[in-house]
């Protein structure tokens, strides 16, 4: 509980310096956020039987995704109806997954206000994997509790799994995030095209 305590601190923060300061860090996020990548890449290479690994991870590595991407569609879907928004608009900013720095500004191309709240809506999404997922691990099981983080589990929530899920579902996180990763930016035009 100490860890979400320190997390919330940090965030609140680096929002009170960006609001009351002249500070620009550029892309050094980027850069952290590469050296954590990296790091967690040492730690996989470290454990032993990398190729039975990935080997085990078998269809739940396709599972995972899959039910992401619908749930995530569901979720999209059922709030536009609630929230009385366009179905399609509601889809293209689920299908996001999290994946907040690609998602806002490609819906911004077709409309700056939906871009603005595709970014808020998969912002919100990390913030709340990062806050919920010690949380929901001890009732979900932690392979499971995955799909919660969408396409940031390749990168952002990462090292937060690993750290309370454990290195052995690091790999499996990371294939999770990386499969997203790579549909997101195909299906959010497409279902902006077709509906």
């Amino acid at each position: 509980m100490s860890f979400l305590y320190l997390v919330l601190s940090a965030l609140l923060l680096g929002m009170l310096v960006g609001k009351y300061t002249t500070v620009d860090f550029g892309n050094l996020y980027e850069f952290m956020l590469y050296l954590l990548i990296f790091i967690i890449g040492i730690d996989i290479g470290k454990s032993k039987g990398l190729r039975e690994e990935l080997k085990k991870l078998g269809k739940l590595s396709l599972l995972l995704p899959a039910s992401t991407v619908v749930g995530s569609l569901a979720g999209g879907f059922l709030a536009s109806l609630l929230l009385k928004v366009p179905i399609k608009w509601g889809l293209a900013i689920s299908a996001g997954f999290g994946w907040y720095s690609l998602t806002g500004p490609l819906l911004a191309t077709y409309s700056p206000t939906y871009g603005a709240i595709g970014f808020l809506a998969n912002l919100t999404r990390e913030i709340l994997t990062i806050i919920f997922y010690p949380l929901v691990i001890r009732k979900v099981p932690k392979e499971k509790a995955i799909v919660m983080g969408g396409a940031t589990t390749m990168d952002t929530t990462l090292p937060l799994i690993a750290k309370f899920g454990g290195t052995e579902i690091t790999l499996l996180a990371f294939v999770h995030g990386f499969v997203l990763t790579a549909i997101a930016p195909f299906l959010i035009p497409l279902i902006l095209q077709l509906l």
